[in-house]
C-alpha cells in the first residue's frame, strides 16, 4: 500500500515542482533578457541615455523594496493565494511593457512587474519548502530551483540577444502572459493552499524595510554614473543604512515582525545569506561586464554576444542538473566549496584572459564560472532555509531573495566603482577592456570571501536530527 501511494504521489510532486520552476524562471529570464535588448529599446522608444537605466532600475527597486512585504503576506494569507496574485500582476505588467510606446509606460510597467516579482519569488520558494519534505526530496527540489535561477540568467542573455536581433525585444515580454495563465490553471489543480498563520502586518517594519532597501539600492545604482563622492549618492546610501538600522530596532520589538531576527540566530543560515549576496554580486558583475566586453571590445552583435555565453550556460546547466546526485554522494558542504572554488579560479583566469581578447581564451574560464554557478546556488539556497519552521517559511524565503537582490545590486555597484581604478589616460577599447578586467579581479575577491564563509560555516555535514527538524 505505501508503495502505491508513493507512486501515485510522484506525478503530483513533479507537477508542483514544474509549476514552481517555470514561474520562477519567468522572473529571472526577464531580468537578463532586458540586458541584451536595451540598445533596441533605447532606439525604438526614444529613451535618453540617462533614462535608459531606469528600465532596469525601476524593476530592481520595486522588486527588492517589496520582497519582505510579499513574503510576509504569503505567511498570513496563504502562499498559493499570493502566488496567484504575484503571477497575475507580473503577467499583466509584462503585457503592458510589450505594448508600450513611450518611456514612461515602459518604466511604469517595469516597476509594477517588480512588485509582482516581489510577491511571486518568495511564494515559489516557500511553496517548495512546504510541499517537499526535508531530506533527499527537498535537496533535489532546491537544487533544481537554484539551477533555474542560474541557468535562466545565462540563457536570458542568449535569448534576449537572439530576440532583439531576429524578432523584437517585445516578444520576451508578450510570452509571459500565456505562460502565466497556464501556470495559474496548473497551480489551481495541483497545488493546495498552505495553512494560514493569522496575524497582522508589521506596518512600521514594512515601511522601514522598503524605504531602506530602495534608498540603499538606488544610491548604489546612482554611484555607477555619479561616483561615490556625489553628495546625493552619499545621501541616498546614508539614508538607506539609517532606515535599515531603524528597521532592525523595530523588528526587535515587534510582536509579529515582517523579518523575524531569529532567522539570523542560526550561524549556517546567516552565513548563507551573506555568502549568497557576495556570490551573486560577483556573478551579476560577470554578466554585466562580459556582455559589454564582447560587444564593445570584441565587436560582436547582440545575438553573437548571447551565443558567446554558451560555454557558461551549458556547463551551468549540466552542473546544476548533476547537483542533487553530487550532494547525495559527497555532501552539500563539499559540493559548495568545490563549486565556489571553481568559480573563483574561473574569475581570476577570466580577468587575465580579457587582456588577450580571444574568444577561445575566454571559453575555459567562462566554463569554470558556469560550473561554480551551477553547483553553488543549490547548497546556498538550502542553507538559507535550513531548520526554519513552517510558519516562517515565507519570511525565510523573503530573506533569501533579499540577499539575492541586494547582493546583485550592491555587488554590481562595487564592481562598477572599482572598475575605474587604474584606467586614467585610457580611452576607447583599451578603457573598456581595462575596466572589465579590473571588475573581474574585484569579483574574484567577492567569491574568495564567499569561499571563506562556506568553509567556516557551511562545510560541516548536517546531522540527522537537524535535518529532520527542517520538515515543514
Amino acid at each position: 500500500m505505501p508503495d502505491h501511494q508513493q507512486t501515485s504521489a510522484s506525478p503530483n510532486k513533479n507537477a508542483i515542482l514544474a509549476i514552481i520552476l517555470i514561474s520562477y524562471v519567468m522572473i529571472v529570464l526577464d531580468i537578463s533578457i532586458v540586458l541584451t535588448g536595451l540598445p533596441k529599446i533605447h532606439a525604438e522608444l526614444g529613451f535618453s541615455d540617462a533614462g535608459l537605466s531606469w528600465v532596469s532600475t525601476a524593476y530592481t527597486l520595486a522588486f527588492g523594496g517589496c520582497l519582505l512585504l510579499g513574503a510576509r503576506a504569503g505567511d498570513i494569507f496563504g502562499r498559493r493565494r499570493m502566488f496567484f496574485i504575484g503571477l497575475t500582476i507580473f503577467s499583466l505588467a509584462s503585457l503592458a511593457i510589450g505594448i508600450s510606446q513611450t518611456p514612461a509606460v515602459m518604466i511604469a510597467g517595469r516597476a509594477v512587474q517588480g512588485l509582482g516579482s516581489a510577491i511571486l519569488a518568495p511564494s515559489t520558494l516557500a511553496l517548495l519548502q512546504t510541499n517537499f519534505e526535508a531530506g533527499p526530496e527537498r535537496t533535489r527540489a532546491v537544487s533544481y530551483y537554484a539551477a533555474a535561477a542560474g541557468v535562466s540568467a545565462a540563457f536570458g542573455l542568449v535569448i534576449g540577444g537572439l530576440l532583439a536581433d531576429w524578432l523584437s525585444w517585445r516578444v520576451g515580454f508578450f510570452i509571459n502572459l500565456p505562460i502565466g495563465i497556464a501556470m495559474m490553471i496548473a497551480a489551481k489543480r495541483f497545488i493546495h493552499e498552505t495553512d494560514r498563520n493569522p496575524g497582522t502586518f508589521d506596518i512600521g517594519g514594512a515601511i522601514a524595510s522598503t524605504l531602506g532597501i530602495v534608498a540603499l539600492v538606488y544610491g548604489v545604482i546612482r554611484s555607477a554614473s555619479t561616483g561615490w563622492s556625489d553628495a546625493m549618492t552619499e545621501a541616498w546610501v546614508g539614508s538607506g543604512i539609517i532606515m535599515l538600522i531603524v528597521f532592525a530596532f523595530i523588528e526587535r520589538r515587534a510582536s509579529q515582525p515582517i523579518m523575524p531576527l531569529s532567522l539570523f540566530a542560526d550561524r549556517e543560515r546567516s552565513a548563507a545569506y551573506g555568502a549568497r549576496a557576495l556570490f551573486l554580486g560577483a556573478n551579476v558583475g560577470f554578466y554585466f561586464f562580459v556582455a559589454q566586453f564582447l560587444q564593445s571590445v570584441m565587436g560582436l552583435s547582440s545575438a553573437e554576444a548571447g551565443i558567446a555565453f554558451l560555454p557558461t550556460t551549458v556547463v551551468n546547466f549540466i552542473t546544476a542538473m548533476s547537483a542533487p546526485r553530487l550532494i547525495a554522494r559527497y555532501g552539500a558542504g563539499r559540493v559548495l566549496i568545490t563549486s565556489v572554488g571553481a568559480g573563483l579560479l574561473g574569475m581570476i583566469w577570466l580577468s587575465l584572459a580579457m587582456q588577450q581578447a580571444s574568444l577561445l581564451g575566454l571559453a575555459i574560464p567562462m566554463m569554470l564560472i558556469g560550473a561554480g554557478q551551477g553547483g553553488a546556488l543549490g547548497p546556498l539556497t538550502a542553507s538559507g532555509i535550513v531548520r526554519v519552521p513552517s510558519e516562517r517559511a515565507g519570511a525565510a524565503s523573503g530573506v533569501v531573495n533579499v540577499a539575492h537582490q541586494l547582493g546583485s545590486s550592491l555587488g554590481l555597484g562595487v564592481l562598477v566603482a572599482t572598475a575605474a581604478v587604474g584606467s586614467q589616460g585610457l580611452e576607447g577599447v583599451e578603457l573598456l577592456a581595462q575596466r572589465a578586467s579590473v571588475a573581474m579581479e574585484t569579483g574574484s575577491l567577492l567569491i574568495a570571501a564567499t569561499l571563506i564563509l562556506a568553509i567556516v560555516f557551511m562545510a560541516r555535514p548536517r546531522t540527522r536530527p537537524e535535518t529532520a527538524s527542517t520538515t515543514a
